[in-house]
């Protein structure tokens, strides 16, 4: 066990979709660092894919299924507005291709993990 994995306390922390969505917004925070794209842009690429986590921690963290759906839902909204705000920089020629197809992928990838644990909330 790694030392950043021996000080895990939570529950949440040992999700692969957590993780997973640690890593979107650390690659999403390194678009945001392109000085051509809009304040307004940087900020909702920010916050939409901060939120991502947080859901899913939140989410993880709640007692009844509908709740923790709920959650994981918000979760799954905001990978998709990040893809929105992901294609408009694409569009605006400002990511290139290989980086485009990256995000993607990581969006595409979350958003079939969390699609699956709110799937099996429903039942």
């Amino acid at each position: 066990m790694s030392d950043e994995t021996s000080y895990i306390l939570f529950d949440f922390q040992k999700l692969e979709v957590y993780r997973k969505a640690q890593l979107f917004y650390v690659e999403c925070k390194c678009i945001t660092r392109n000085k051509t794209i809009e304040r307004h842009v940087k900020d909702q690429l920010s916050r939409a894919s901060y939120s991502i986590v947080l859901n899913v921690a939140e989410g993880s963290g709640r007692k009844s299924p509908a709740d923790r759906r709920n959650f994981f839902t918000i979760s799954r909204a905001s990978i998709f507005e990040c893809v929105a705000i992901i294609d408009m920089l694409n569009l605006e020629n400002i990511l290139d291709k290989q980086s485009y197809r990256n995000h993607l992928e990581q969006a595409s990838a979350l958003s079939k993990m969390l699609y699956t644990m709110i799937r099996n909330l429903s039942n």
